[in-house]
């Protein structure tokens, strides 16, 4: 059992891991357009390459249980945290679309590692700390994605060409990692069975709801920046701002969420989260206006903060279930949503319109919240 001055050195090093994890995601999100420029791509073209990353997350996740519980969370994230890093420092290095293809099927194994290796080190704090911590946690990945967008929109601004930006935020974010792992504590979580947790019963419940709440969010990641710029004609600039206030929202949502989680039962705190995401969604394509459109992402953002954090939690908890495994067949769901979802958005793009592929997020939202009491009946509650 670690001290508590060094449970304290590791929780601002899991924070800063957090912390790059959405900086890496948000850097992604904001090229987007750009990706979507250089190589010559349609919408589907482009959804294809989401699905590539996606089923790299699929892929790491269905081996993260075992490959945390024979290395520890901090060896993952160390190797997982820094080949990210490389994959997105290397987007646009080339111009051929097979290439992009492979870094981002290699981007999404890495980050789904990275992201369960952290996810793990961060349940064994709350637990020992015996108070709600995840939320806290996320709130880091959230003022990451709104650092990382932030920064691209200020690059952008002054004529810095996105291969430098992408390269610049690789190394930030590779720099982040070795410091962090460099200040983690050496815990191992070894898997219940060696072997990989299938998402049933109980995980079962809870990964598809993950795979609802993922599916909002990966949506928001993947085709927000891309929507202001075609369906509103934003500026370049203003356009990467989508991406920044919906993380920023999320990050403040987040900090206030363990605060939130000590009082309200996850049932009803995901049922609230779900509605307001679905308002925020209507605002944001009901108006035409690109400041409007930004409130509607902010309050997206401030529906879906707590999503993960609750689930994550709560399949870290499952009896019989090693937290990493738990975890990690959770994820494997929720990457699942994560995977299909901006797919089919730009499918409906490509069919209809960007409008009508986001207006069938909407929809995802309403049944995250109408299903939250069926998915999370078995969580202990946090407040009663």
């Amino acid at each position: 059992m670690p001290t508590t001055a060094e449970r304290s050195h590791s929780t601002w090093a899991i924070r800063g891991q957090f912390f790059a994890a959405g900086a890496l995601f948000a850097t992604w999100g904001v090229q987007v357009p750009t990706v979507k420029a250089h190589f010559g791509l349609s919408e589907q073209t482009l959804a294809f390459a989401m699905l590539a990353a996606g089923i790299g997350s699929v892929t790491g996740l269905t081996q993260a249980g075992r490959v945390i519980g024979k290395l520890g969370p901090r060896s993952v994230a160390f190797t997982a945290g820094l080949a990210a890093a490389v994959a997105i420092a290397l987007l646009l290095a080339t111009s051929h679309y097979a290439v992009l293809l492979v870094l981002m099927f290699l981007f999404g194994i890495a980050a789904s590692l990275f992201d369960v290796a952290i996810n793990v080190a961060a349940s064994e704090i709350e637990s020992q700390a015996k108070r709600p911590l995840m939320s806290g946690f996320h709130g880091l990945f959230s003022l990451g994605g709104m650092a990382g967008a932030g920064l691209g929109s200020a690059l952008q601004g002054v004529g810095v060409a996105a291969p430098q930006h992408l390269l610049l935020a690789g190394v930030i974010c590779g720099v982040l990692t070795i410091w962090g792992c460099l200040h983690m504590h050496r815990g191992r979580d070894a898997s219940a069975d060696g072997g990989v947790v299938l998402p049933r019963g109980v995980l079962g419940l809870i990964g598809a709801l993950a795979a609802v709440g993922l599916l909002c969010e990966g949506a928001i990641y993947d085709w927000s920046v891309l929507y202001m710029r075609e369906s509103l004609q934003a500026p370049a600039a203003t356009a990467a701002l989508a991406y920044a206030s919906f993380s920023g929202a999320m990050a403040a949502t987040r900090f206030a969420g363990d605060w939130v989680r000590a009082r309200w039962s996850s049932v009803r705190l995901v049922q609230v989260c779900g509605a307001l995401a679905a308002i925020g969604l209507g605002l944001t394509l009901t108006s035409s206006s690109a400041f409007v459109a930004l409130v509607g992402f902010a309050l997206i953002g401030l529906g879906l903060a707590n999503v993960v954090p609750v689930l994550f939690s709560a399949a870290a908890r499952v009896p019989g279930v090693a937290p990493a495994d738990g975890i990690a067949a959770v994820a494997a769901l929720g990457y699942l949503g994560m995977m299909v979802g901006p797919p089919l958005i730009g499918m409906v793009a490509e069919w209809q319109s960007l409008s009508a592929g986001l207006a069938l997020v909407m929809v995802f939202a309403a049944l995250l919240s109408l299903a939250a009491r069926t998915a999370l009946r078995h969580d202990r509650p946090s407040a009663d």
